[in-house]
């Protein structure tokens, strides 16, 4: 059967009171974007409190789909067939000929819901429920009515044209992209942090990004696995702004001057510097990454306290109470875990201590960064100045 559009269901932003236009306005412009790679003119419209997509005569119905999917905001997708309004009699045959095109020999309960938009049509819309609803029950003589639990609800709106649906898709969910600030992910290859990055961003947070090469001990193929975790991620995000650091010379430099049980724990400082940098520059209001409490040595709660003061802006971690299992069911739903689980090693696995102080101390971490004065200035200031921008689209 041919959808002549999809009616878009919002959740929270229905909460917005006098704000509200902003998020809609904010979800219209998300939507246009994900259907704009779709082939076909595709017209999304705000119509009496309601959101719209009016589709093309010829279009691609899964890849439309899969693309509002994609569209943090939306909650539900219900795809509308649209009848002219020719009457009340011809309104129940088209109704009719819907159930049995969409939902053929149905043997079910089921209700209708009308919604009677013009309010100048002269029937109420609990007098057309029920006589379509009779109507129904004439042709389908095995379906039954049940106004309270039905199985299935036939939703009739009454405007113009006669709109009808009975199947909601489920959406992303979320707010729109871009209605609460930016911040900055700290990208790795792993299956953590493009999770934790997918959860921000469906709080409409819009992301850039950094990730810490360490070429030659990382290859090329380790860089482009972060890529293709960067691209998945926006998807959903829109586009990502993916700073890589070449941060060998800090890691080689960090490695021959520190005590090595401190090693993880002062090279994820000095991530946290540099990626707050670049996120001061592009405006962002925080840091995001993929801790999670107790996971590995640095993600205790002294290890995370003593990576937090290096920063003025706010760490965000969304899956610091995620145990493994949770992050890695999330990462299979966003399409992340097959890419994440590459064998393709990146810098924060190559340098690992045997045995990393799991309860550091601020002051023997102060006292042992006291070491790289000398030194770690110029690499760092060389480190910001090679940074490569990739455009994630």
């Amino acid at each position: 059967m041919i959808f002549h559009a999809f009616l878009i269901k919002y959740a929270e932003i229905a909460i917005k009171g006098k704000n509200r236009y902003i998020f809609e306005d904010a979800l219209v412009k998300q939507m246009n974007i994900a259907l704009s790679k779709i082939e076909g003119e595709f017209e999304v419209k705000k119509e009496q409190g309601r959101i719209y997509v009016f589709c093309p005569e010829q279009y691609d119905y899964d890849e439309t789909v899969d693309a509002l999917q994609h569209v943090f905001g939306i909650v539900g997708i219900c795809p509308v067939v649209i009848y002219e309004e020719q009457g009340f009699e011809q309104m129940a045959k088209d109704v009719v000929s819907y159930m049995k095109n969409c939902h053929p020999n149905y043997n079910g309960s089921f209700k209708v819901y009308t919604r009677r938009a013009k309010k100048s049509y002269p029937i109420t819309s609990m007098e057309v429920s029920a006589e379509l609803g009779g109507r129904i029950l004439d042709e389908f003589p095995d379906a039954s009515v049940d106004v309270h639990d039905p199985e299935l609800t036939l939703s009739v709106e009454i405007r113009d044209k006669i709109y009808v649906y009975s199947q909601t898709i489920k959406g992303a969910g979320g707010m729109p992209i871009g209605t609460n600030g930016k911040a900055m992910l700290l990208l790795s290859g792993g299956i953590d942090s493009p999770v934790a990055g997918y959860m921000i961003a469906k709080r409409g947070v819009k992301i850039d990004a950094v990730y810490f090469h360490a070429s030659p001990y990382t290859s090329e193929r380790a860089k482009q696995k972060v890529v293709d975790l960067a691209k998945q991620v926006a998807k959903y995000s829109g586009p990502i702004r993916l700073h890589v650091v070449n941060f060998t010379d800090i890691q080689l430099y960090i490695y021959d001057q520190c005590p090595h049980d401190e090693l993880t724990i002062i090279m994820r400082r000095y991530m946290m510097r540099i990626a707050e940098h670049f996120a001061k520059q592009s405006k962002c209001l925080g840091l995001i990454t993929g801790e999670s409490i107790g996971q590995v040595a640095s993600q205790t709660l002294q290890s995370l306290a003593a990576t937090n003061e290096v920063c003025t802006l706010p760490v965000y971690r969304p899956v610091i109470g995620f145990d493994k299992q949770e992050i890695v069911e999330r990462s299979w739903e966003i399409g992340t875990y097959e890419t994440s689980i590459q064998p393709f090693e990146d810098c924060c696995t190559i340098f690992v201590a045997k045995h990393p102080v799991t309860k550091p101390n601020l002051n023997v971490i102060h006292r042992s960064e006291t070491k790289l004065e000398e030194k770690i200035d110029e690499l760092m200031k060389t480190a910001l100045e090679t940074v490569e921008i990739i455009e994630i689209d």
